[in-house]
């Protein structure tokens, strides 16, 4: 799912930090003993989101929104052949305004504050220990991100256990995040919103089967569940109250397929996701990795996302779009958020690698996402809601030592 950076911690940010940790790759779950090399990675990421057709502003054209340039180090180190030691350092600046409310609604200056403030420095890591074992391995992380309004502090703990073939790899994890939400007492003041900082605690279990089918075939399942309790309001968005539990459920398979003719892999996945809002969302995801001639590697991809509106959720305003959409006097809970929105969405990108000698490894990677309310499963998006559009640049190099 494609949200603005700036709000990523407010809506699924902090599950998605302990998901990283919890999550075993297709590639490396059913491993029973640590790399033996160590590897220091660099990436750098260019990011701009835009909407056309917004209903504020003149239909038909293109307003750039959100902007970020963030910087990632990345590395792991084997232990004595029994530890592996892995951890991630990141910084993002964020530039631009999101909208008030729904599409519309934007400020005159990027800086105002109801916008959800331009400037936003963030500082995020993480760092794991993973014990290899006979038989399996156990792995302990932690992570940190802060921004002026945003702090998430998560912990994990996962275990694989493989059966003595090694075909078979079983795992068991669970996360906790704590997160302090609205601590930019400025932006409370300048907004005029009265808005107490909130608190919000998340509790996450996974369950996951790899297994390897034919030397050809890997496959993987695994069942998530994470319950939320705290503070899910945007204090940037008005109207906006939401409920302060959220129980959500996720489903994910994963196949990689190896031809040997081509010395090629296709990765399919699939993931569904369903929570007590009342979001239904379904996520394909086909990549195809190519080796060339002198160490080049080509990955054509392709996403494609649908979701079911939040129960909660308040349409356009269709008797004057441009303007706030009046809160029914029964309702306890409302949003104009779009990302609770039905909408359907496809990203299409590609990323090229590069073997620089034995050691060093470069890639460039590019994605374009496009989201209308009109491409969800059932069609029944918000046509009010602007057509967003984002597109992504990644360069990355790393070195084995």
């Amino acid at each position: 799912m494609c949200v603005s950076p700036t709000r990523i911690p407010d809506m699924y940010g902090a599950l998605l930090l302990t998901a990283a940790l919890l999550l075993p790759s297709v590639n490396i779950a059913y491993a029973d003993a640590p790399p033996e090399h160590a590897t220091v990675g660099l990436k750098y990421l260019n990011y701009q989101d835009s909407q056309s057709g917004d209903t504020s502003i003149t239909r038909g054209m293109t307003r750039d929104r959100i902007a970020v340039n963030a910087l990632t180090l990345e590395s792991q180190v084997p232990i004595a052949g029994k530890w592996l030691i892995g951890a991630t350092l990141l910084e993002d600046s964020i530039t631009g305004a999101s909208p008030a409310y729904h599409s519309s609604g934007f400020p005159a200056a990027a800086h105002d504050a109801a916008s959800g403030a331009s400037g936003e420095l963030r500082h995020a890591g993480d760092l794991s220990v993973t014990r290899y074992l006979q038989g399996g391995s156990v792995t302990g992380g932690v992570s940190y991100s802060r921004e002026s309004d945003y702090i998430s502090r998560g912990y994990s703990l996962r275990g694989n256990l493989s059966t003595d073939d090694k075909n078979t790899t079983f795992t068991l994890g669970a996360g906790f995040n704590d997160d302090t939400v609205d601590l930019n007492r400025q932006a409370v003041i300048a907004s005029k919103r009265q808005v107490e900082p909130g608190k919000k605690h998340i509790y996450t279990g996974i369950v996951g089967l790899t297994r390897v089918l034919t030397k050809s075939d890997i496959v993987q399942l695994n069942v998530g569940y994470a319950n939320g309790n705290g503070y899910y309001s945007d204090p940037y968005k008005d109207p906006d109250r939401r409920p302060e539990v959220r129980n959500m459920t996720t489903l994910m398979t994963r196949w990689n397929h190896h031809f040997e003719g081509t010395e090629g892999t296709v990765r399919l996945a699939y993931r569904y996701y369903s929570d007590t809002f009342g979001i239904r969302a379904h996520t394909m995801d086909v990549e195809y990795v190519q080796p060339l001639h002198r160490g080049w590697t080509v990955t054509p991809l392709l996403r494609m996302h649908s979701q079911k509106e939040a129960d909660f959720y308040l349409a356009t305003n269709t008797a004057s779009p441009s303007d706030p959409t009046p809160v029914p006097a029964t309702a306890v809970y409302y949003s104009e958020d779009q990302r609770l929105s039905a909408f359907g969405a496809l990203t299409l990108g590609i990323k090229f690698g590069k073997a620089l000698g034995r050691s060093w490894l470069a890639d460039v990677k590019y994605e374009h996402y496009e989201q209308h309310g009109s491409w969800c499963m059932n069609g029944h998006g918000d046509p009010g809601v602007a057509t967003f559009i984002a597109r992504s640049v990644q360069l990355g190099i790393s070195r084995e030592f």
